[in-house]
Order: C-alpha cells, then sequence, then structure tokens
C-alpha cells in the first residue's frame, strides 16, 4: 500500500480508455478517477464507471468515481472552415441570431443571452483568454467587437468575460440528467461547475439526493472557476464536501497573476473548515506530448502538496495524451518527495482550540497522541468516515488506516489526505474488528513487534460520527 499522502485524481479519456492500461494506472497510484461529463453519452458513462470498477478489483485498490458535470457552455458557434484567424485591430461580430457558420468576420454564439450581458468597454476573453476582443457596441443581438490580441479561433470555442458577471446558471437541463446518471452508477463524488453561490450547491445536492437508489449520498466538489465564486468563497465551502481549484477558467476571470495566492487561500480555508480540496489544471501539461515533466510542472505539484491539498489532478494528460501511465508515475513521485519536506505544527493547530463534540475531541486526541508516542499508525474504524476526514485536515506523519465496512464510505475516503480506507467485515464485533485491524497491518507491513499504534472507535459499533474511544496498543 502506498506511503503517500496526497491523491492522485486522473481524468478518463480515449487515451486510457483501455481497461490493461487503467489498471496499471491504478496501480501506479491514482486514487480517484473523473469521468468528464462534457464528452460522451449516459451510456459511454455508465459503461466506464464498470470499466473502473473492474479494473480496481483486478488491482487490488479500490478507488473513487468523480462525475465532472459540464456546466453552463458559453461558447461562440462553428465556422465554415472549422476555423478562422483573427488579426489585431480588425472588427468582428457575435450575433446570437446567426443561423449561418461563422466566417473571419463574425460568428454565431451558443449562448444567446449574451447581448443582454455585455455594454461597450467589456474585455471579452475567447479560448481560455488567448484571444482578447473589446466590446464596441451592442445592437439587437449582435455583439460588435475589436480585436486587441489575435490567434486562431475554432468551433465552439469557450466565452469569458474579463472580471466576471455573466448570468449562465451553474446547473443546466444536461446537468440534471447527468447527474441521473452519475447516480445510477453511484458516483461517489459530483462535481458542479460554474457554481456561483451556496444556493447553486445545495440545488445540486438536492438532485442527487433525489436521483440516487437506496440512500446513495456522494460527496460534492465545488468547482471554482468563476470570479462570482470568490466573495462567497466560505458559503460555498460549508454548502460543499471539497472544492477544486480549478486554475483554467478562474485565471482567465481573475487574471493569471492573481490565482497562485487564491489558490493558497482556497486550501487553508477548505483545510479550516474540515472540507477537501482538489488542485487542478495543467499540473502536467507538457506530459500530454513529453515523457517528463517540466521543471515548473514539478514545482507547481510540489508547491500543491505543501500548501496541504487533498489531491492533485491530471486533464488532458490522461484523457488524451501520449504518456498516461508515464504522467502518474512521474506525479506520485513529485508528491511522495514534497511530502518529505512538509513542515508540521500539530501543536499549533490546537493552539486555542475548543473540542466540544466527543468524537471530534477523541480524533484530535488520537492524531496528538500519535505523534507524541512516535506510533506507526492510526486507525479510524468508521462508519460514515468522519473521524478520518477530520483527523486528515492536520499534516502529521502518521499514516491514517480508516477501516470501514461501508463501500460507499470506502470509496469517499479515497480523496482524503493521509487517509488509506480499507474495507471490513459488517458482522464483527467490537473486540474482533481491533484484533483484525493489528492482523491488517502486520499483513501491510506497517507495524511489528513493539511498535505502537492508536486507534479510535464507536461503541456500539456501526453509528455514523460516533467515535468514543481511543486505544494505544503495542504489537506484542
Amino acid at each position: 500500500m502506498s506511503r503517500r499522502a496526497t491523491k492522485i485524481v486522473a481524468t478518463l479519456g480515449p487515451a486510457s480508455s483501455d481497461p490493461d492500461l487503467l489498471e496499471r494506472m491504478i496501480r501506479a497510484g491514482v486514487n480517484v478517477v473523473r469521468l468528464n461529463f462534457s464528452h460522451g453519452t449516459s451510456q459511454d458513462h455508465i459503461n466506464r464507471a464498470q470499466m473502473v470498477r473492474e479494473a480496481a478489483i483486478r488491482a487490488g485498490r479500490e478507488v473513487g468515481i468523480m462525475a465532472d458535470l459540464q456546466g453552463p457552455k458559453i461558447r461562440v458557434g462553428k465556422f465554415a472552415q472549422g476555423k478562422v484567424f483573427l488579426e489585431p485591430g480588425q472588427r468582428f461580430v457575435m450575433d446570437a441570431a446567426r443561423i449561418e457558420l461563422g466566417d473571419v468576420e463574425g460568428v454565431g454564439l451558443d449562448y444567446k443571452t449574451l447581448p443582454q450581458e455585455v455594454k461597450a468597454g467589456d474585455v471579452l476573453l475567447l479560448n481560455d483568454g488567448l484571444i482578447v476582443i473589446t466590446v464596441d457596441s451592442v445592437q439587437g443581438s449582435a455583439i460588435y467587437t475589436t480585436v486587441k490580441l489575435g490567434g486562431e479561433l475554432s468551433n465552439n470555442k469557450g466565452i469569458n468575460k474579463q472580471g466576471g458577471g455573466l448570468s449562465a446558471p451553474a446547473l443546466t437541463a444536461k446537468d440534471m440528467d447527468d447527474i441521473r446518471t452519475a447516480m445510477a452508477f453511484k458516483a461517489d463524488y459530483v462535481a458542479v461547475s460554474f457554481p456561483k453561490n451556496a444556493t447553486d450547491m445545495e440545488m445540486a445536492r438536492q438532485l442527487c439526493n433525489v436521483a440516487a437508489d437506496g440512500g446513495h449520498k456522494p460527496g460534492l466538489i465545488a468547482k471554482i472557476e468563476r470570479a462570482e465564486a470568490i466573495p462567497h468563497l466560505e458559503a460555498i465551502l460549508l454548502a460543499s464536501d471539497g472544492i477544486m481549484v480549478a486554475r483554467g477558467d478562474l485565471a482567465v476571470e481573475v487574471g493569471n497573476a492573481v490565482v497562485p495566492a487564491l489558490q493558497k487561500r482556497m486550501i487553508k480555508l477548505a483545510r479550516d473548515h474540515d472540507r477537501v480540496v482538489i488542485t487542478a489544471t495543467q499540473m502536467m501539461e507538457s506530459m500530454i506530448t513529453n515523457p517528463v515533466p517540466t521543471r515548473a510542472e514539478v514545482s507547481d505539484v510540489a508547491n500543491a502538496v505543501l500548501d496541504g491539498t487533498d489531491a492533485v489532478m491530471l486533464s488532458a494528460e490522461t484523457a488524451a495524451g501520449k504518456f498516461p501511465l508515464e504522467t502518474v508515475i512521474e506525479m506520485a513521485k513529485i508528491c511522495h518527495a514534497a511530502e518529505g519536506g512538509e513542515g508540521f505544527h500539530l501543536e499549533g493547530d490546537f493552539t486555542g482550540k475548543t473540542f466540544t463534540k466527543i468524537p471530534y475531541a477523541v480524533s484530535m486526541g488520537a492524531l496528538f497522541t500519535a505523534h507524541h508516542l512516535g506510533a506507526k499508525a492510526i486507525v479510524a474504524l468508521t462508519e460514515s468516515g468522519s473521524s478520518a476526514r477530520w483527523m486528515s485536515r492536520h499534516l502529521i506523519r502518521v499514516p491514517i488506516y480508516a477501516m470501514t465496512s461501508n463501500i460507499a464510505t470506502q470509496r469517499r475516503m479515497t480523496l482524503y489526505r493521509n487517509v488509506r480506507p480499507l474495507l471490513i467485515d459488517a458482522s464483527m464485533d467490537r473486540d474482533s474488528a481491533l484484533a483484525q485491524a493489528e492482523v491488517d497491518l502486520k499483513a501491510l507491513n506497517i507495524v511489528s513487534s513493539g511498535d505502537v499504534y492508536v486507534i479510535t472507535c464507536g461503541e456500539p459499533m456501526g453509528a455514523p460520527g460516533g467515535a468514543n474511544m481511543l486505544k494505544i496498543c503495542q504489537v506484542e
């Protein structure tokens, strides 16, 4: 079992859809597989989810599945030649009423209300900010612009407004259908694109609860990629189970230079509120075509790890790149090396803190005890995964082994930093579970004779959020 604390999220796509390759990627370190709902049919996603489950069984490691919703499509239409080249200084018209295919003078719009949401002087960014145009005037359905930064513009490229302000809803009719699909295969996480406020996340949770079968409750991840989301960051976080620092669209709206400080702030805020956090976008971008990362990419991944992110994410690198397996291997090595340089200030985490809930106090006591006794492991017997999540919010060199009889809990915990989730027999009583924990630790070569480990559990067994016992054990 990997000693790496930081988790890896890998996107499934044409480059990684071979079952044998996917199995090797899981063995190499993938913890969560992302299904991008911007591409493919409902049945495609169901089939891919089944393939992931089967590959995980063969690899002998449970992984989580994240369904990433497409969100609103704010895009230009199609061009007669598939693409055009825009020159700086030229005029360009985007017309929501245009039916014919576009040309070098103008194009239609997929987002029909854009003319009502922009005005003269607004700056629009096309194709992830590679093309910059300024709005000169709006006349009816047509937006007249001047190109400031030119380049190649092809079919259905995205549109952002500098500084944000577009009113497209976070959840579209397609997203609602996709939530039903995700719940059909029991996705462990659902990532919501472009939420503006907590209400967007609350609506997504309601839709998941209605669509879910048998009481399945996925974790909800808010993708922070709109300028409007930043003032409401804390409220969005509290309405979610975690956030994704989606640096691509976010950088286009707020500016590249602002993003690194925002990333650090978001990671800290998520950990302070006991939420998970994923750092995403272009982390190993050069490995789409090259077999090794750049030095800058190595530093980017390492800095996210040192900031305390739960997971780092690969997008096109594993979905469409030439070296999906090699990318996972390189990322795992970078994470493991960066963790070796982390500073730990556990006592500082507890300074001035008051613990008012017994399960939380027990979990924090386990961290403190394990740290000072030099324990080899912390074992959390957990039904809901709460105790493992609480402990994972604090940086500590002692690995956390979360043992649960609930397969859905095991899969959700695959995203928690420094947590190794294991499945145990649901029929075990407390004493049998405690004894089995030591057997499992020995089998994994985590502990040997004389080693100390710490266990938390709840009595009666199986009650969610009910950790009320802390036990210090020494292997005979």
